[in-house]
């Protein structure tokens, strides 16, 4: 059974009880391809990401928790957008129903090796023209049709 249920735009969601910030990373190589892992929580595939601790900065929390969901060391580039909507909310199984609060980084790898880690079953390098058809969140997508359409950070 999944510990996490990511519901968008859905009348059947459970309202949201909280509301954490968050980041992203969408890496991606010199051929274009993006890094993604698939969560053990969802087993959805995602870009690499979570939340803050006390004493960092976001950017620091999206390059932590890249390298542990990865392998990766990254530098952040720039920002893709901020994802805030509150038609997506994520139910957890200890009963916590989360706001989305994600500010997307775009980033570059800087070294180390794909491996993956106890938030992620598979790593692995994508062309964009072959995520069509592997289990993401419809959100993921967004944020990578952001990037491909180049269209400067999203708000919303």
């Amino acid at each position: 059974m999944s510990q996490r249920v990511d519901y968008f735009d859905d009348p059947s969601a459970p309202a949201a009880t909280s509301l954490v910030p968050g980041g992203s990373a969408l890496v991606a190589d010199e051929q274009g391809r993006i890094l993604l892992q698939r969560r053990t929580d969802s087993g959805n595939w995602s870009l690499p990401g979570g939340t803050m601790e006390l004493g960092e900065t976001l950017g620091d929390a999206v390059i932590r928790e890249t390298r542990e969901e990865t392998g990766l060391d990254i530098e952040l580039t720039g920002i893709l957008g901020i994802y805030t909507d509150p038609r997506h909310v994520i139910a957890y199984a200890d009963g916590e129903v989360r706001q989305e609060f994600v500010v997307a980084f775009t980033a570059r790898p800087l070294g180390g090796e794909l491996a993956v880690s106890d938030e992620s079953t598979e790593v692995a390098w994508f062309d964009p023209a072959d995520i069509a058809d592997i289990r993401m969140h419809e959100s993921v997508r967004l944020r990578i049709g952001h990037w491909l359409a180049g269209t400067g950070p999203h708000i919303g």
